[in-house]
Order: structure tokens, then C-alpha cells, then sequence
């Protein structure tokens, strides 16, 4: 009997054929549309990038129309980039986009780019409008006088601008450069650096304009020190405190009461002003309380103002309620804005030769006391100006704007409610004792007594290193040091009492700070191992490294650090002190640790 059988070998072979002709078509189809969609998403990315080109050149041109006060045109403006900064919302938005997103190779860049227009988006909605809404006229005296009830009105938008800011500045923070293009990477950093800057600003206004109605006597009569900071022998926070004015404010007018120096009325004190905690005397010996011009030999300046204001106290009676800090470039800023001011008795300030007049020129031609004198006339020369003239908007919002930034204009409160409202703001001169991107310090101390510190100029390199098994990144700062000192012609209160190092040697005591839970690990001074002070200061490790250099000479300190445990951004930050002459500096980042 015969069995007949399907030819099952012969039809399977046509069902593979039709298996494949389907797979192929499906990914023929799959790639048709992968084609068109990348087609489609770089077109859109294309018409983003147009869109937010235009959006950065009229956020520029808003930013000077604010601090001009030309109202009308920023509102125009702004209509303007709010339109761009949709638009590029718009183009990078959708499921293609999204799903894209997902892409090898330009999937993280594709989603960079969606982020950046949101952020610009989100600060042309909510930030660029409530900061419109500001008169920014109401921050600048008239007649001697500030408008309170004008500061307090500006409060409230302030307040709604900055959080706007803060969030972004947020988002921004939680996004890596890892494997981005070029291109996209140096547009996040870009706009990265430049939310930060409008951050610091917005923040700065914002604690101020809540705290200075109150400051400025709107619930009676305040008064406070007006300390300048001698950059000529510096110290961590910029200069050596000398000559200091008594300010009393009431109801938006401020006056000088009375003044004196730091080396005539203060003196010393013996025993010395007990305000140290064991850590500082450590690091700084009982100097701070015996001196009033080593009390910022600490980088921390809410230490610094308690101390002076103390010794104040103890000498003339007067209790303060807080004490505000300047130095001779912060009064060239401003001086560029009140214009040239003329000195009782002495020669007249300019933008261009204040720092140059107080910090070389007072030492060569006058005597101690002829010192203190001219200083205190010239603060009070510059004061007036800012209080009595018609100054430029702009000029004093730059000036100022620039000042904090470089905290160049330091301010503590002696009440409690007030500074917790500054503490985060560069004006408060705060080293934090937590932090969430590491910052390594770098201060200078004069250990000499001469005024010497005027011929120094200073660059930094920081380095972020390896990831370590331990959660902690290695960090190198490398610091150069170059003195400009002339060989010869300089009086005796230029030289100072030279003890220990031959005259024109300026030896600076330089204090390395690690980030906050961070350590020192060495130091290497041109190329040979260093021993170095240690101590801690506010959870931070401190070495101090003794540097001596002779006329045109130029010496580098290397230092090797260690962040926190668990530290896994590649970025740091670097805090100096203010100097006469503007720090070189950089930092050199790395990829996130994984």
C-alpha cells in the first residue's frame, strides 16, 4: 500500500522565502521611517539652533535695557525672546523627539538640547518678567536719602525672579557633558556659567532687598562699622582691617559719625578678646584677639566682623549692629560710576588711580599717622559721593554686581534672623562647612608687617583627577606666586620692620583649604617636598605653606587633595582671596565619576 506524503521539505522552503520577504520589508520600512525621522529631528534641531541663537542675543540686549532702566524697550524685548524661546521649545518637543532621545550616539545630545530650550524657555516666562517688573532706580539714593518703601515693593518680584532662576539653575546642574558633541557640550557649559552669574545676582538682590529696609533704619536707628580692607598687607579676606568709620542709619539716611584706625584707636589687647574657638587658636595662635588687624587672618568673615566689632566695643563704648567691609578696588568700581572724587588735603580719586593713590603712593609720601588720616578721609570722600550725586544706574549696578562677586564688599549682621537671610550670598563671606561641589581655598596672610602685598600677582590652576575605589576624587592645585617689588627706593613704611627675611622679601603665608569633609594630602614647593602647618577650620582640612620671594622672583606651590567621600562630579570650584592685582585662574574639569 502506498502512503502519499506532503513535501514538507519544498514548502518549507517557501515559507522561509516569505519569512525573509516580510523581514526584509519590515526592515526596509523600519529603516524608511528611521531615515525620515532623523530627517525629520534634525531639521527641528536645525530650527532650534536658529531659535536659540536668536534667543542669547536678546537676552543680552535685555540684560542692558534692565540696568538702564529703559523699561519700554526691554519689555519689547523680551516679547521678542519669549517668542524665539517658544519656538525652540516647540522644535524640540513632541514624541519623534522624545523617542529619538534614545538613539546611539546623539540620543543624550538630542536630549541636552531639549533641556537647554526648556531652561530658556522657563527663564523667559517666569524669571526675565517678575525681574522686569523691578525698578531698579529705587536702589539708588536721592538726596542723600534711600526710599524704603520703594525697596520693600521691589521684594516681592525679586523674590518670584529668583526662584525661577534657582530652579533652573537646578536643572542645568543635574545635567553631565559626558559624550556630548562638542558643540552641544560648550553650549550647556556656556549657559551653565551664565545662569550661575545671573544666580549670585538674583540671589544677592533678593536677600537684599528683604533685609535692607530693616538695615537701613525703616524699624529704627541702626549702626555699623565701615572697615576697609588694607590690600597692601593682605590678609584672607582681602586686606588688613585699618581705617574704620561709625555709620548710623535712619529711615534710609546713612551718615558718618565718627572715625578711627585700627593702630591708633584700637590698639591691642592684652588679654587678648576671647571669641576663638580651639581649632582657630590652633591654626592662628591668640593673633585674631590681639590684633585688630589679623582679626581676618580666618577666611571666614562672620568671625572676623564679631572680633572687630568686640574690640570696638571695648574701646569706645559703641555696640554695632553689624559691620560691612570694602577694599580699594571695590571703591575704583564705584568710582567709575560717581566719577572722580576729591580727597580733603589730598590728591583726587579716579577710577583709574585709587587702588594705585591708597595702596602705593599714601606709603611713599606720608607718615603713620598722615596714613590713617588720608584713608579715613578718602573712604568717607567716596561715601559721600555715592549718598550726595546723581550717579550713573548702570555703573553702580556693575560696580556693585562685580564687587560681591569678587567679594570685594563684605557685610555681617549682628542679628541673627537678618545674616541667616545673607549667609549664602557672597556679601556674607561665608566659608561653608557643607558643600555640594567641592571648593578648595586658597589665602594669603602677610607674615612680615610690610605693605608689600600691593606688588603681588597670583595664578591658580585646579585639577580634577581621578575617581577613587574610596568615593573620593583627587584634586592638584598649582599656585604661582610672582613679586614685582623694586629693588630699592621704598620707605620704611612700605618695608615694614623686615624681621627675619632681608628687605623688599615679601613672605606670604599661604592657607590651602580642602573642599568641606576633604583632605590635604602634601605639597611641593618648586618641586621639593614642603613641610607644612596643619590644622581644620569649619570641617575643612588647612595646611599653610611658608612663601618667600625676592624682587622679580616667582615661586609654585603644588598641593595634592582629596574631595569628600562619595564625590562623583567632575567639576570644583576655587575660592582666593580678593587681591590688588585680578587673579590668573583655572580649573581644569573631568567626567563624572560612575
Amino acid at each position: 500500500m502506498v502512503r502519499w506524503t506532503t513535501p514538507r521539505p519544498r514548502l518549507s522552503r517557501r515559507r522561509r522565502r516569505i519569512r525573509r520577504r516580510r523581514a526584509l520589508l519590515a526592515t526596509l520600512v523600519a529603516c524608511c521611517l528611521l531615515v525620515v525621522s532623523v530627517g525629520w529631528v534634525g531639521l527641528r534641531g536645525w530650527q532650534a539652533r536658529a531659535h536659540l541663537l536668536n534667543a542669547a542675543e536678546l537676552a543680552q540686549e535685555l540684560s542692558a535695557q534692565l540696568t538702564q532702566g529703559d523699561t519700554d524697550r526691554a519689555q519689547r524685548t523680551l516679547s521678542a525672546l519669549q517668542e524665539q524661546a517658544r519656538q525652540a521649545r516647540a522644535a524640540t518637543a513632541g514624541p519623534t523627539w522624545s523617542i529619538a532621545g534614545w538613539l546611539p550616539y546623539v540620543g543624550d545630545d538630542l536630549d541636552t538640547v531639549g533641556q537647554i530650550a526648556a531652561v530658556i524657555d522657563d527663564l523667559s516666562r517666569h524669571a526675565f518678567p517678575s525681574l522686569l517688573r523691578v525698578d531698579l532706580t529705587a536702589l539708588l539714593p536721592r538726596g542723600g536719602k534711600l526710599d524704603l518703601s520703594a525697596l520693600k515693593a521691589v521684594a516681592g518680584p525679586l523674590t518670584a525672579g529668583d526662584e525661577a532662576v534657582q530652579r533652573n539653575r537646578a536643572r542645568l546642574a543635574g545635567l553631565s557633558t559626558d559624550g556630548l558633541l562638542p558643540q552641544v557640550g560648550a553650549a550647556l557649559t556656556a549657559l551653565r556659567q551664565e545662569t550661575d552669574r545671573l544666580s549670585q545676582l538674583t540671589a544677592t538682590a533678593s536677600q537684599g532687598a528683604r533685609v535692607l529696609p530693616a538695615l537701613l533704619g525703616a524699624d529704627g536707628p541702626r549702626s555699623y562699622l565701615l572697615v576697609s580692607q588694607n590690600l597692601a598687607e593682605v590678609r584672607a579676606t582681602g586686606g588688613m582691617l585699618g581705617a574704620y568709620a561709625l555709620i548710623r542709619a535712619d529711615d534710609g539716611r546713612v551718615r558718618i559719625v565718627s572715625q578711627g584706625s585700627s593702630s591708633a584707636t584700637l590698639l591691642r589687647f592684652d588679654p587678648p578678646v576671647d571669641l576663638l574657638s580651639t581649632e582657630m587658636r590652633h591654626l592662628y595662635t591668640d593673633l585674631p584677639g590681639v590684633f585688630p588687624g589679623d582679626v581676618n587672618l580666618t577666611p571666614h568673615f562672620p568671625t572676623a566682623a564679631k572680633l572687630y566689632r568686640e574690640m570696638v566695643r571695648r574701646r569706645t563704648g559703641t555696640t554695632v549692629d553689624g559691620v560691612l567691609a570694602v577694599d580699594p578696588v571695590a571703591l575704583s568700581y564705584l568710582l567709575a560710576a560717581t566719577g572722580p572724587v576729591t580727597v580733603p588735603d589730598g590728591p583726587k580719586l579716579t577710577a583709574q588711580t585709587a587702588v594705585r593713590t591708597l595702596l602705593s603712593d599714601a606709603y611713599l609720601r606720608l607718615d603713620t599717622v598722615e596714613q590713617d588720616e588720608f584713608f579715613s578721609a578718602a573712604a568717607s570722600a567716596v561715601f559721600n559721593s555715592l549718598l550726595a550725586r546723581q550717579v550713573s544706574l548702570p555703573g553702580v549696578l556693575s560696580a556693585l554686581s562685580r564687587s560681591v562677586h569678587e567679594r570685594r564688599i563684605l557685610f555681617w549682621s549682628a542679628r541673627a534672623a537678618e545674616q541667616q537671610i545673607l549667609t549664602t550670598s557672597r556679601v556674607a563671606g561665608t566659608l561653608p562647612e557643607q558643600e555640594k561641589e567641592p571648593t578648595v581655598g586658597v589665602f594669603l596672610n602677610d607674615g612680615t608687617g610690610a605693605k608689600l602685598s600691593y606688588y603681588l600677582t597670583q595664578t591658580a590652576n585646579l585639577t580634577v583627577g581621578a575617581c577613587r575605589p574610596d568615593g573620593r576624587r583627587s584634586l592638584r592645585l598649582r599656585l604661582t606666586l610672582h613679586s614685582s617689588v623694586p629693588r630699592d627706593g621704598l620707605t620704611s613704611s612700605v618695608l615694614g620692620p623686615a624681621k627675619h627675611v632681608p628687605p623688599y622679601t615679601v613672605r606670604t603665608l599661604v592657607n590651602v583649604f580642602s573642599p568641606a569633609g576633604g583632605t590635604v594630602l602634601g605639597g611641593r614647593l618648586d618641586g621639593t617636598e614642603v613641610a607644612l602647618g596643619s590644622g581644620t577650620e569649619r570641617g575643612r582640612h588647612v595646611v599653610v605653606a611658608n612663601v618667600e620671594l625676592g624682587p622679580g622672583k616667582s615661586r609654585t606651590l603644588e598641593v595634592d587633595l582629596l574631595t569628600a567621600v562619595d564625590t562623583t562630579v567632575g567639576t570644583a570650584h576655587l575660592w582666593h582671596t580678593p587681591t590688588a592685582t585680578p587673579w590668573t585662574t583655572q580649573i581644569d574639569t573631568a567626567p563624572a565619576c560612575h
